[in-house]
């Protein structure tokens, strides 16, 4: 798969997004890579292969009245497409991991623990 179909079903998931979700979405940069960095993995003490996805920033419900009051660099959620792939069988099946990705991701944006996400996305994906 091309970078830009991934990346344009990336946004057809998050487009898809409820409303009420999509709209608290704010300062969020989504961003697609082959693979986690070098930097990454030594600081997660991972390797190339184990990660799916990654938010970086500051949470929704931590961001106090000081947000956004001087530059602030948007947050990251990473989605690592060759890993991505690996996992899947298809197209269909690419389909929904990237959403699954990007809605646990999102998860964590929104201040969810990893078992908060992973009960959530058993409702929702």
């Amino acid at each position: 798969m091309t970078r830009k179909e991934f990346e344009d079903i990336a946004q057809e998931a998050f487009d898809s997004l409820p409303d009420q979700f999509r709209e608290k979405v704010d300062n969020v940069s989504i961003v697609v890579e082959d693979y986690p960095s070098l930097d990454l993995q030594e600081s997660l003490g991972t390797d190339e292969s184990s990660l799916l996805g990654l938010y970086q920033g500051v949470p929704y419900g931590y961001r106090g009245t000081w947000y956004g009051t001087f530059p602030t660099v948007p947050d990251t959620i990473f989605l690592f497409q060759k890993n991505i792939e690996a996992e899947c069988r298809g197209g269909e099946m690419i389909r929904r991991k990237i959403a699954e990705v990007l809605y646990h991701e999102l998860g964590h944006y929104f201040g969810m623990s990893e078992k908060e996400v992973r009960s959530m996305l058993r409702n929702f994906v």
